[in-house]
């Protein structure tokens, strides 16, 4: 039977609260809010926290998104169905709508939180991609005030985010760019797994030629600096199926996947070169739709 160790519980009341107990309680506190991430692991004795601090009260204060000209502003607290069913955001970010539909299952969905899936870090976890390349900015709130913390700055590596133990993500906050668009595609054993690999992308136009692009993978323990150099190599590039595919190729490269019981790692850099191609064209569609070409 899988029960986690001793802990004490704490529910905060607002985000100044929950940060007061963050400080006093110190290193050994976590948060929770739907907690499919991280009860799972308490369960396994992965984690062990001596404190949880509950945010479900926050999700008035926490739980938005708002989509301006130049900028998408979501709340750590906002649910993953939220995320979903948000139409304006699906309008300047579709990347989210297609993760959000092959997140977990509806149970799931309509209690795990955008925050909560970015500070859990975990490799094989779809929005920390779907952020990336986005080039999302995460808003971190201490008792020193706040902090912007671009995402591949906050993703420290596995289950490692740059929040101090005293500090909380409030918000994730997304450019909007013209004449641009982006996409996410995933490979599951089973409707609502972890992915065996996934693939994420984000495509500037300008005219037919790729003005910025930028990649990332889930799951296969991508080179972030392969990746970067990947992305880079895209600008300035017509964007024809020959470059995207010479774009999968690089992506097949960028990866150091292990075989385990979800495929080979043979399989899995196909997928991730399989997968760049396709959300790279997915994007560059979706743009020239936006377009009316």
């Amino acid at each position: 039977m899988q029960v986690p160790g001793p802990f004490e519980y704490e529910r905060a009341t607002s985000v100044d609260h929950a940060i007061g107990l963050l400080d006093r309680l110190g290193e050994g506190a976590r948060i929770v809010a739907g907690g499919h991430s991280l009860l799972p692991m308490m369960k396994l004795r992965i984690a062990n926290p001596e404190y949880l601090v509950d945010i479900n009260d926050l999700a008035l204060e926490l739980g938005y998104v708002i989509t301006d000209p130049t900028l998408v502003r979501i709340g750590a607290m906002t649910r993953h169905r939220e995320i979903l069913e948000s139409d304006t955001l699906a309008a300047v970010c579709p990347i989210f709508r297609d993760a959000e539909r092959v997140i977990a299952d509806p149970v799931v969905r309509n209690r795990g939180t955008l925050g909560g899936s970015l500070c859990q870090a975990d490799p094989a976890e779809d929005l920390s991609t779907v952020c990336t390349v986005l080039d999302a900015v995460c808003l971190a709130r201490g008792p020193s005030g706040e902090r912007e913390i671009a995402i591949d700055d906050f993703l420290a590596g596995p289950y490692e985010t740059t929040l101090a133990p005293n500090e909380m993500l409030i918000e994730v906050r997304i450019p909007v760019r013209h004449n641009s668009s982006s996409a996410y595609a995933k490979v599951e054993r089973r409707v609502g797994d972890w992915a065996v690999t996934a693939a994420g992308a984000s495509v500037t136009l300008d005219g037919d030629q790729i003005a910025a692009a930028r990649v990332d993978l889930t799951a296969v323990n991508p080179d972030r600096d392969a990746l970067a150099e990947l992305s880079a190599a895209l600008v300035g590039r017509p964007a024809t199926e020959e470059t995207l595919a010479e774009a999968g190729r690089r992506a097949a490269q960028a990866c150091e996947p292990v075989t385990d019981v979800r495929g080979s790692a043979e399989y899995k850099r196909h997928l991730a070169s399989e997968l760049t191609i396709r959300t790279l064209r997915t994007a560059t569609q979706r743009v020239r739709e936006q377009r009316g070409n």
